[in-house]
């Protein structure tokens, strides 16, 4: 293999995989032209063009996401409000995606923040009525809604001809839906649903979890950025090595702070038409083809999955203009846009507050900083007067208005001011990151990503260092020559880009050409970038049919779940599939046989792994699909006796492998055992971890690490050919995840973890799962590099990758869920009031067979002023990467010393910004920069975490450690500190209040005996039953009248009641939030599973913890 990188003008990296595909049903609409040449139709060849750089007409977007083109007449399907997590039943539904609701003002907060001092109070104005958003899609109006289809009555074509990008779950098919029902559409019904959709959905506009970024505070200006502690006040000594971050310190009265003087430039979003820069039309179209495209409906693009519903429910229509849901774990949203307001002229004590009265040092619960919700929907523009915007939290729900700088939620920073010096970064203790989430999903309203074709010649880039054509390029000499904003190299213009500049010094065509006006944009990659055709969409499904999978119920849950996802699949005759399942021996079976049924080849050699057939295992989709389907209803009775209890697991993996080799793809396995022979066979390590763990033993994280090195060297040779491996585990015992997932982590893919698996209520999620895996967001046999300016320089990659060379990972799956971390380091120094510039590049396939560059661009200001740093701080950003560090270093060391480093992570921040940037204050209060006030919090949540624990399964921390690997930053806090709220007073809120507004503290002072509540982490929601619950509320919820009669595992239905409705409201509300079917599990008082839910109040003091802290 060479080492070449694959963003250069030479020869292209010999790597599989890479061809042009124009998009063969591109369509032409006069109402959206676009810059550069227009794509000529499959297999004819580029039309003669004057010039590389001429405007074509490009379609309308249709909603993103689906899979094919919209069912017709009466075939249409209904989806409906999932209230649980079993099979489906019909009902009714409101409009799939209501526009979201205008922003709400905040109240300025104050830059800093003393832990006594009462938390800034936050008065947002009621929120007036939902108005949709200039440019986004129609709202489905408000309409009878049809029965189910048989699946026989759906269409089945080509992919759509045209595409709109990235923009989020299926308008037309949501890929979170129940069971299919056999029931015919009633006549005159809408055209928009989709096929084998799940009971009729309700789904809201996706959201991420509340703010939990302030505006931006710092320290006073009264005082230099580093003169140190006054005489009066003995300066903090340094962090002791043990010291938690709320241990050892006393508390005073609370101290007063000066708000800005300011009012906050944030604008609300208030539904009122929106004038952006001008901009030509002939360019701002959108584009002709993106490869998520959806089947074209008026329902907004963007959205939460729509979810299954569970037996003997009724989903219940809701109003149809409903609130955007509440946004979670953050403080008053920050004000983006705004210039950075002076410090106050006290930190610990104010000049108007009189002299400091010392206190008995006792911590108020109710005093220290929490997250609070945050329901206003905020319109942020990426620049405003040739500067940088600092974004709002990544937890809050915004919409992106890009003028230059790409959307936070595709690459944000630890800071939003780059330090000038690699010392000012040394000071501060705090990270340089960036958290790059290449195909976040958009929020509705937002403007899809455009598409930039230069034709044979390519993108325009810089000559020396290759960085790509972006808005920060510089031209000069009347626009004959640029300057590259990342290594200063000044390039000649090319004569066909060449346009004369303007008074300001900017190109007149500038607002017309997106490359030179947006933060991202896709440019469509010629020959050079290829050394292969573009890969086709393979799907290669691998089954375990050993005896624990068949009789546990496994083996039927993911033959059901793959056959219901055949209809999510690509369209097209690119896209393929196969199936093999696999115990002690691999079956392979032949799928090209007509109606014949198919014929199974079987391997017995696990040690020295081969393929039966070189073709014919592998075939199109629209080839074998009635077959594939038959095959899959008889597996579970075909091995229903089956007395293998072996797993060759790894030997199974090598044949997929060998079967995709030719083309690459994705492997989505199907695990449930431990694999105990043939190729990567494993033993048992959990008793034998168990005992180390207990016993204290040094070496005992070492059985986080995997066993040997036999899988990371087969993942790297898939990686190497384009395979991409997702591994469903859903088991009842020990299969040792630290060793399983090198595989997907290496190449891509991801863990799925069902633990233990039930029968009865696993199903759902597992279906669900895979649906949203195969049609969510992706691309294929991708590269990516990061570049930044000269000053700085990539220090390490972290994330689900491989990495062959120092410059790129190689990504043979990339997706929406999928995000890396870029640390940086300084190799010189910055001048003050210049700017530093990221840009990062992403060579992928579309599923359709298209090869794209994604260019994604970031310019921040330097600062010499440490007070600027902790100011401009991103606190969700910031603990994300804290996480992913933890992670990173728990298989390598002992416990003790991980928590010792968060620990201090969290300390040296808080200690810099005392030393340097606090006034005088007691010597026993905390003084918190406004900007990291919760940083405390969520470090003692992350101390407290299931990875962080010595008492929890090895299987339990090793899933945690590979989930964290690749989390986004909007999922990253909730992980660890999980949103609790009561359901047994559901009742009592306002109709128009949304249900998961309040959310309580994390204490066990705040659960009584006679509630019901519900805790949830993005990944498993918790009902946690008292003693002493009214029995009424039992059998509103639950039709049992006594805790004794809950069953074991939970099946959670709807009922004819008020709060019965509300509760799977709620649970709704979440799933589409987290984009996630949220596993719902019950937890009794007095029980192990009530132990386990208090495990998550990490408020509480734990047995051998000092008093707010962890030792």
């Amino acid at each position: 293999m060479s080492s070449t990188p694959p963003f250069v003008s030479g020869q292209p990296r010999p790597r599989p995989g890479f061809a042009p595909s124009a998009n063969p049903n591109a369509a032409v609409a006069t109402h959206n032209p676009q810059i550069g040449r227009s794509q000529p139709p499959s297999g004819a060849p580029r039309a003669a063009s004057p010039s590389p750089f001429s405007a074509s007409s490009r379609p309308g977007p249709p909603p993103p996401f689906s899979s094919r083109p919209p069912p017709q007449g009466a075939a249409a399907l209904s989806q409906g409000l999932i209230s649980s997590n079993g099979p489906p039943v019909a009902g009714l539904a409101s409009q799939r995606f209501p526009p979201p609701p205008p922003a709400q003002q905040t109240q300025p907060v104050a830059a800093t923040a003393s832990i006594m001092a009462p938390p800034p109070s936050a008065a947002p104005f009621p929120a007036p009525g939902v108005q949709s958003f200039p440019g986004s899609p129609p709202a489905v109006a408000p309409a009878s809604l049809p029965l189910m289809a048989s699946p026989a009555s759906l269409p089945f074509s080509r992919p759509p001809p045209t595409h709109t990008p990235f923009a989020g779950p299926p308008a037309s098919q949501p890929p979170f839906a129940g069971q299919r029902t056999s029931q015919s559409p009633s006549a005159g019904q809408p055209t928009s649903q989709p096929p084998f959709p799940g009971p009729p959905t309700f789904q809201r506009p996706f959201a991420g979890p509340p703010s939990s970024q302030p505006p931006f505070g710092g320290p006073p200006t009264s005082q230099p950025p580093f003169a140190g502690p006054p005489n009066s006040q003995p300066p903090f000594a340094g962090p002791p090595n043990s010291q938690p971050p709320f241990a050892g310190l006393p508390y005073t009265g609370p101290p007063t702070s000066q708000p800005f003087g300011a009012s906050p430039t944030l604008q609300p979003f208030t539904g009122a038409p929106y004038a952006g820069r001008p901009s030509s039309p002939s360019y701002m179209g959108a584009p002709s083809s993106q490869p998520f495209s959806g089947t074209p409906t008026a329902a907004t693009p963007f959205g939460a999955p729509a979810w299954s519903s569970q037996p003997r429910q009724v989903a219940p229509s809701l109003p149809g203009a409903v609130q955007a849901p509440p946004t979670m774990f953050g403080m008053p949203p920050s004000t983006p846009g705004q210039s950075m307001p002076p410090i106050p002229p006290a930190l610990g004590h104010s000049s108007l507050a009189g002299p400091q009265v010392s206190t008995p040092s006792k911590v108020d619960p109710n005093q220290i900083p929490r997250p609070m919700p945050s329901s206003s929907v905020i319109l942020f523009e990426t620049r405003q007067g040739n500067q940088a915007n600092a974004p709002p939290p990544a937890t809050s729900n915004f919409i992106v208005k890009d003028y230059g700088n790409c959307s936070p939620r595709l690459m944000r920073c630890t800071m939003n001011q780059i330090p000038c010096t690699g010392d000012l970064l040394s000071t501060s203790s705090m990270p340089l990151a960036l958290m790059v989430q290449p195909f976040a999903l958009p929020h509705p309203s937002e403007e899809p990503i455009q598409i930039v074709d230069f034709g044979e010649s390519g993108p325009i880039r810089c000559s020396r260092c290759k960085g790509y054509i972006n808005p920060f390029m510089r031209f000069i000499d009347h626009g004959r020559r640029f300057v590259c904003n990342l290594c200063g190299f000044t390039n000649d213009t090319p004569r066909d880009y060449y346009c004369n500049l303007g008074p300001d010094g900017r190109r007149r065509d500038a607002d017309e050409r997106p490359e030179l006006c947006r933060g991202t944009v896709e440019f469509v990659a010629t020959r050079e970038y290829m050394v292969r055709d573009p890969m086709p969409a393979v799907f290669f499904f691998l089954i375990d049919v050993s005896m624990n999978a068949v009789q546990t119920g496994a083996t039927a849950a993911a033959c059901s779940a793959i056959s219901q996802s055949l209809a999510d699949l690509p369209d097209g005759p690119r896209t393929m599939v196969g199936i093999a399942t696999f115990d002690c021996t691999i079956h392979f079976y032949n799928l090209r046989r007509a109606s014949q049924q198919p014929l199974m080849l079987i391997v017995p050699d696990v040690h020295d792994v081969y393929t039966p057939l070189q073709t014919d295992i592998i075939v199109q989709l629209t080839e074998c699909r009635q077959g594939l389907e038959q095959l899959l209803e008889n597996i579970p009775s075909m091995f229903d006796n089956n007395k293998v209890a072996e797993s060759a697991f790894g030997a199974a993996i090598k044949a997929g492998f060998l079967a995709l080799k030719p083309t690459g793809g994705k492997l989505l396995v199907f695990q449930s055992v431990l694999p105990s022979v043939g190729i990567g066979s494993l033993s048992s390590r959990e008793a034998e971890g168990r005992t180390n763990v207990s016993a204290g033993d040094k070496e005992a994280h070492k059985f986080l690490q995997p066993a040997d090195k036999t899988l990371k060297t087969m993942a790297i040779e898939f990686a190497e050919y384009q395979v991409c491996v997702d591994i469903f585990i859903t088991t009842q015992t020990f299969v040792d995840i630290a060793s399983i997932s090198v595989v997907p982590t290496t190449t891509g893919g991801q863990v799925y973890y069902y633990y233990p698996f039930s029968a009865l209520s696993d199903p759902g999620k597992l279906y669900n799962d895979l649906r949203w895996n195969i049609s969510r967001p992706q691309g294929f046999e991708a590269v990516m590099r990061v570049r930044c300016s000269q000053g700085l320089q990539v220090q390490e990659y972290s994330g689900n990758f491989c990495k062959r060379i120092p410059t790129d990972i190689d990504l043979p799956g990339i997706d929406s869920d999928k995000t890396i971390m870029v640390t940086f380091k300084h190799d010189d120094k910055f001048q003050e009031n210049s700017e530093c510039s990221f840009q990062c590049a992403l060579l992928y396939t579309t599923v359709y067979g298209q090869r794209r560059i994604r260019v994604m661009n970031l310019s921040l200001p330097c600062t010499t002023m440490l007070s600027s740093l902790f100011r401009s701080a991103d606190l969700d950003t910031q603990f994300a990467c804290f996480l992913k560090q933890a992670a990173s270093m728990i298989p390598v060391s002992p416990l003790s010393q991980v928590h010792e480093q968060i620990t201090n992570l969290c300390i040296n921040i808080l200690h810099a910004y005392r030393k340097f940037c606090a006034t005088v204050s007691s010597a026993g209060q905390l003084i918190l920069p406004e900007a990291l006030k919760l940083l405390p919090l969520y470090t003692l949540a992350l101390a407290k975490s299931i990875g962080l624990r010595n008492d929890g399964r090895l299987d339990d921390r090793s899933y945690w450690i590979s989930h964290v690997a690749s989390i986004s930053i909007s999922l990253a806090i909730p992980l660890v500190y999980p949103r609790m709220i009561s359901i047994h007073d559901l009742t009592t809120k306002e109709d128009d209040q949304s249900l998961l507004a309040l959310y309580i503290p994390l204490s066990s002072e705040h659960i009584n005996d006679d509630g019901i509540y519900l805790l949830e982490n993005g990944e498993d929601g918790l009902i946690y039953i008292g003693n002493m619950v009214n029995p009424d509320t039992l059998q509103q919820i639950f039709g049992v009248s006594s805790v004794d009669g809950l069953p074991s595992q939970l099946v959670l239905e709807q009922f004819d009641n008020e709060l019965s409705k509300k509760l799977n409201d709620a649970v709704n509300e979440i799933r589409q939030q987290r984009c996630s079917y949220l596993r719902l599990r019950l937890c009794k008082k007095g029980d192990p599973s009530g132990m386990h839910f208090l495990s998550y109040m990490v408020e509480d003091k734990s047995p051998g913890e000092q008093t707010g802290g962890v030792v």
